[in-house]
């Protein structure tokens, strides 16, 4: 089955190649098609939701669109459904302006800030599954076949924050990878291999739910 992901990124293109190999993965930008929806919710469903719809909307054919983000409990969730556009505590949900700053100052400034949370010793509730620093990717993925066909699947990949930025570790993976920390296998998301995060990262889950109902349509 040819299959439109509705996103701008090859990482996540690459992805989901490796995800679902038996079929044909196009991104808009192969096909020259200039996508940039607004992304107006106010949750990760919701945000893959407006992307679905838009691109299917373009390609009239099967669309995927994943939500993804990392939510750091210290910061009650944040920066969550901005993590894209996260620029420190002074930019939570982004410069006024659009710009973006680097990945590597993205990282800095979030072990930064949690750091500063949990040094407070007021942290707000939540379920902190690996501590204090606990931390969680999660990914709303939407498999778009019309208005009436649409299906849902939300996963989380537990983790926890490394203390210091130079603690970073590993060159696979993309995003805040480096820095999240798995107690069970002793690395961070970064230093898996492929194979390893695609098993059992937030995307790789929620795939397999949508590919199990891409088989049973």
């Amino acid at each position: 089955m040819k299959i439109y992901l509705a996103t701008g990124n090859k990482n996540k293109k690459k992805e989901m190649i490796q995800l679902l190999p038996e079929h044909e993965i196009v991104i808009p930008s192969d096909v020259g098609i200039d996508f940039d929806p607004d992304e107006t919710g106010v949750t990760f469903y919701e945000n893959s939701l407006i992307k679905a719809k838009a691109l299917y909307d373009i390609v009239h054919c099967p669309v995927i669109a994943d939500d993804s983000g990392i939510c750091v409990d210290a910061l009650n969730g944040a920066p969550g459904i901005y993590s894209s556009r996260y620029a420190g505590p002074d930019f939570m949900k982004g410069k006024p302006d659009g710009t973006k700053i680097s990945q590597k100052d993205q990282n800095i400034f979030i072990i930064k800030q949690t750091n500063d949370a949990i040094n407070s010793g007021k942290l707000p509730e939540g379920a902190y599954l690996n501590g204090p620093r606990s931390c969680h990717y999660t990914c709303a993925m939407v498999l778009y076949l019309g208005t009436d066909r649409l299906y849902v699947a939300q996963e989380t990949f537990e983790g926890t924050l490394i203390e210091k930025i130079e603690d970073q570790a590993g060159d696979g993976g993309f995003g805040y990878d480096p820095i999240v920390f798995l107690p069970e296998f002793n690395k961070t998301i970064a230093q898996l291999t492929s194979d390893e995060k695609n098993a059992i990262s937030h995307r790789g889950k929620a795939v397999k739910q949508i590919q199990n109902i891409i088989k049973n349509l």
